[in-house]
């Protein structure tokens, strides 16, 4: 949150410290599948994403039997308080300082966390003390309870959100909703902005949908703040329900491949209910929640014309305060989220914080 003043036509901030609860997610992957488990997470919560590599690149740690990968694991076992049992892992400029609430995404490796990761948290994992830490395991099949072990002996001190999540082959492909079942156990540490939420109603029937993180997010909150928008949208493809919303957000497209429950904006002024997946150039706006690809079906009316939606804010939801250009480039936007060039005087969100012009 920001305090703001004025001098003349100077911009003059007063900043209050960063949200005490900034969220960092912390993950290694080797064959993709905590990749795709974090793209999953950073979806329904704000949080920043540092990945581990390990320093030698190309080596085949399930060759021969996973005779690479075991000898690594031995290793450590042997002798695990020792620095030189870890294999090496790139250098880490991420600073732990910032951050309360941790996520860990690990695969598993025969039973143990893979050693890559724990190289990452024999270092940093004292530096974790006190802090909020979770932890989400991918295998194919094998129980997670040495991985478990493993992460609360290299971060002795923490402060466990909740138990561990597993997310392995038998029931990966409803990732998103164990993810967000998952979220909603954790006790975060005090200030976490955690999912930012709207409401769609059609015919009575009314969904949650969480909201990810950008300026078309933060500007159709806004508003939403104002009063509901109802619109009229019409299905197309065979995949989803989709018009015009009667106005514009700011965009930020990228090739996207939608998948059922996704919610997308598209040319700037038209909303996306997807049933189905395709793939085109959109700006993401969140994900319908807890909902089958059946169940979709039969609440979007798939198929017909004329679809009433309504669209309306979840008790408590609030602006989104954090806003970052997905190029890094300076971002200035007006109160109701159009981005502006050349601001005269006024207030206006810029690279994310509320300033006086």
């Amino acid at each position: 949150m920001l305090l703001c003043c004025c001098s003349s036509d100077s911009e003059v901030m007063a900043e209050v410290p960063a949200n005490a609860g900034k969220t960092l997610v912390v993950y290694y992957t080797y064959t993709g599948n905590c990749r795709e488990i974090v793209r999953t997470l950073t979806s329904q919560i704000q949080a920043d994403v540092l990945e581990i590599q390990p320093a030698e690149k190309g080596l085949k740690y399930e060759a021969n039997g996973y005779a690479q990968g075991t000898q690594l694991l031995n290793a450590i076992k042997a002798n695990p308080n020792s620095a030189s049992s870890y294999p090496a892992i790139d250098p880490v400029a991420t600073s732990l300082n910032s951050y309360q609430n941790i996520i860990i995404v690990t695969p598993l490796w025969w039973s143990q966390m893979a050693a890559i990761m724990q190289t990452y948290l024999f270092n940093y994992g004292p530096q974790m003390a006190g802090k909020h830490v979770g932890l989400i395991v991918s295998s194919a099949s094998s129980g997670i309870s040495q991985v478990v072990a493993d992460a609360k002996r290299l971060v002795p001190s923490a402060t466990w959100m909740g138990d561990a999540l597993w997310i392995n082959n038998s029931n990966r492909s409803n990732a998103t909703s164990l993810v967000q079942d998952w979220l909603k156990k954790l006790n975060f540490a005090e200030g976490q902005t955690t999912m930012n939420k709207m409401n769609i109603t059609i015919d009575g029937q009314t969904q949650s949908v969480t909201l990810v993180e950008n300026a078309a997010t933060k500007a159709l909150v806004e508003k939403l703040q104002q009063a509901p928008v109802t619109v009229t949208l019409n299905s197309s493809g065979g995949f989803e329900i989709w018009g015009a919303l009667g106005f514009s957000l700011p965009t930020s497209n990228q090739q996207i491949t939608a998948q059922p429950g996704d919610v997308i904006l598209y040319s700037g002024s038209n909303i996306c209910l997807f049933y189905g997946s395709n793939s085109w150039s959109y700006t993401r706006l969140g994900k319908i929640d807890g909902l089958s690809e059946s169940e979709l079906r039969s609440f979007l009316k798939a198929g017909e014309s004329n679809i009433s939606v309504t669209l309306s804010l979840t008790s408590g939801t609030t602006a989104i305060t954090s806003l970052t250009s997905p190029n890094g480039e300076e971002s200035i936007y007006s109160l109701n989220g159009q981005r502006v060039t050349n601001p005269t005087r006024g207030i206006y969100i810029k690279n994310g914080k509320k300033v006086i012009q």
